[in-house]
């Protein structure tokens, strides 16, 4: 069954919906998909919540376009591209481009970011495989990283240092969902892990057909996870950067996606076998401690 919001971009009414309307569509989209999204909330200051949902989205959509619409991606995408050029000058007749419009303006967010994010989809539609760790970089750079900085912007933070450290836990949470999901994307016709690097290690796409990882398989992870902490370490001064309940948001996704990469560490980095996820009593402990050592964040104003 297509998503409520991807048959409107299949099918644009000849006017667009009211502004309460299209709110209401995009915190539908927050509340129903995003995992994490139920924890995080409760630190967002009620005002500030429907332009979060907004800015989620506008994301799932361009996922869900991406990854799950029927036929011509490419069309739907450029159809969504044109709608975000109507949120900027003209008027949008998508629900998620007309509750955008107000956030843009409210808080004079660039329209680099959301392109960015559009054509990660884009690369996604005609490449399966990534010759170089750069090459994955690049993808990072428009799937993952215009999503931390809109998310700063969104609350007064504009500082090019504070988006390079945000670009690098963004980086780091990227690929953590990578290397949660070699088995799966395999199975989609991606693979994510670095060609050069896969003959380095001497590892094959046969192998990441197996149910189980070989000796070679569990080495490449293993660098994996031990360069993406790296990318998390990079981007822990941002969490004393910030103010307020951001600063227990981006300690809550760093530690996420630290306990992940230990995860594939327990398992014995074969994620072949089983996918590392962390269940709700985890989250929950995660987010509590979390809470504990910033929560004083949420009260005290630098």
């Amino acid at each position: 069954m297509v998503g409520e919001h991807l048959a409107t971009l299949i099918d644009l009414p000849e006017s667009p919906p009211s502004l309460a309307e299209s709110v209401a569509l995009c915190t539908r989209l927050a509340r129903t998909h995003y995992e994490n999204f139920t924890l995080v909330s409760w630190l967002v200051p009620r005002r500030m919540r429907p332009h979060v949902n907004v800015l989620y989205a506008f994301c799932r959509t361009v996922d869900d376009v991406g990854d799950e619409a029927p036929g011509d991606r490419n069309a739907l995408l450029n159809r969504f591209e044109s709608e975000l050029h109507a949120a900027y000058g003209g008027t949008p007749r998508h629900p998620v481009l007309v509750a955008l419009r107000r956030t843009i303006d409210e808080f004079d967010l660039p329209k680099e970011p959301f392109l960015k994010l559009i054509e990660a989809n884009r690369i996604d539609q005609g490449k399966d495989r990534y010759a170089t760790f750069s090459e994955l970089l690049h993808y990072c750079d428009c799937s993952a990283n215009p999503v931390g900085r809109l998310f700063l912007m969104l609350f007064g933070y504009h500082d090019e240092e504070l988006f390079a450290l945000s670009d690098a836990t963004c980086t780091a949470l990227q690929l953590v969902n990578f290397w949660q999901d070699v088995k799966r994307d395999y199975e989609m016709g991606r693979i994510y892990l670095p060609q050069d690097e896969m003959v380095r290690y001497k590892v094959s796409e046969e192998d990441l057909a197996s149910n189980r990882a070989s000796e070679a398989v569990k080495a490449l992870m293993r660098f994996q996870v031990e360069r993406t902490r790296e990318y998390f370490c990079a981007g822990f001064p941002l969490i004393d950067r910030v103010r307020g309940h951001l600063k227990v948001d981006i300690a809550l996704f760093s530690r996420g996606g630290l306990a992940i990469l230990e995860k594939i560490e327990a398992q014995g980095y074969d994620t072949l076998a089983h996918r590392p996820t962390l269940g709700k009593r985890e989250k929950l402990i995660l987010f509590l401690s979390t809470l504990l050592s910033n929560g004083r964040a949420l009260w005290r104003r630098k």
